[in-house]
């Protein structure tokens, strides 16, 4: 079969492979869809990711299939079943899947290869992480689970509840699935972006007020000040109860720091590359009473929160597919995502990967038509 294998960094070729086979417990999926996303870009930018991925491996880990073959022991899918597996699952032994964390799982098993004909699903995402696809919603949305259920652990874990004000920083995908989420949430949400299109975006997603920061007012120093443009379009220009960070740069975190309100949450979300120090103020945190909170993956609950989400109806998923591809045509889409595109071109949210249509099929329509129900 074809795959895409991840070589060294931003190099990524799609080659022969041998065509999985399910072992006990096991499934084989076909991919029917599989979605770029942020981290795979972080993974093939940098060439490693410190839990999930080491080099020459197969690529890829946000996809939904059908089921073409079943190994010794599973009674809860059949052949032709239409399914979305999560990219790990717990042991739920250890310490930390016992206290109710198991998103860091001292076990935590891995699946990559989302980028491929095929795909096998190992036995424990088999039986704890794995849901079929109601009558009805597309491959490319459902495979929008794994990203949604980051996000909805990020916001279960900022204790994110309907009228509270939160700032989101950054409006890539990450960045406008919390805007999206916590809006559908009931939140009242600001935006704090960078780019020209990304204003008219994150308010398509449910931001309330959106800051570009080149068009903040430079203050007495001559540098913009969106730390206090942002500040003040929360109730009473006290700060907002949640801030969400999703740019993963340190100035990023600092300035998240600052807009949070007295006794308010910060949420580090995005990550910098390892080594990465961050330098804050001691009196502002112990004084503000604030709150420093980092989410990492997902758990089996929120999978399904997201996934219940997706099939809700209120959840944008056409608009979140702004991009598709065939498989061929992968390692290109990634080197265009290493740099944004002029000011003026609104940049793909996320391509959707069709390893089994051909350039005509993929570029017929748009993405989220690719997969009919």
């Amino acid at each position: 079969m074809k795959a895409a294998v991840l070589h060294a960094r931003e190099n990524l070729k799609v080659e022969q492979v041998e065509t999985p086979t399910a072992g006990p417990g096991e499934l084989v999926l076909r991919v029917e869809a599989a979605l770029t996303c942020g981290t795979d870009l972080k993974v093939f930018r940098r060439g490693y990711h410190a839990k999930m991925l080491t080099l020459n491996r197969l690529f890829g880990h946000e996809l939904a299939g059908t089921v073409v073959e079943i190994g010794a022991g599973v009674t809860a899918f059949t052949l032709g079943d239409r399914v979305v597996p999560l990219n790990s699952a717990p042991c739920d032994e250890c310490f930390f899947c016992l206290a109710g964390q198991q998103n860091l799982c001292d076990d935590l098993l891995f699946n990559n290869g989302a980028y491929a004909e095929y795909i096998r699903i190992p036995a424990r995402i088999v039986a704890k992480n794995t849901l079929k696809l109601p009558a009805g919603m597309p491959f490319a949305h459902a495979a929008l689970t794994e990203p949604l259920a980051c996000v909805m652990r990020g916001l279960e874990e900022s204790n994110a509840t309907a009228g509270q004000t939160m700032i989101v920083l950054g409006a890539g995908p990450i960045g406008l699935l919390f805007i999206h989420a916590a809006s559908l949430a009931g939140l009242h949400v600001i935006a704090v972006v960078k780019r020209t299109d990304q204003v008219t975006t994150a308010r398509n997603f449910g931001a309330e007020q959106v800051i570009r920061i080149a068009d903040v007012a430079a203050g007495a120093d001559g540098k913009s000040d969106p730390i206090a443009t942002a500040r003040a379009l929360t109730p009473g220009g006290r700060g907002a109860d949640i801030v969400i960070e999703a740019v993963a740069t340190p100035e990023a975190w600092q300035s998240a720091v600052q807009m949070a309100r007295k006794g308010g949450l910060i949420n580090l979300f995005g990550g910098p590359p390892a080594g990465t120090s961050v330098a804050f103020d001691t009196n502002l945190l112990h004084y503000g009473d604030l709150t420093l909170k980092a989410s990492f993956h997902h758990t089996p609950a929120t999978a399904r929160a997201a996934f219940d989400l997706l099939q809700s109806g209120r959840f944008r998923c056409d608009a979140f597919l702004t991009g598709a591809a065939t498989l061929d045509e992968l390692p290109a889409v990634f080197t265009r995502m290493l740099t944004r595109p002029a000011e003026g071109i609104v940049p793909e949210i996320k391509t959707a990967i069709f390893p089994h249509k051909s350039f005509a099929e993929v570029h017929a329509h748009p993405a989220a038509e690719q997969v009919p129900a």
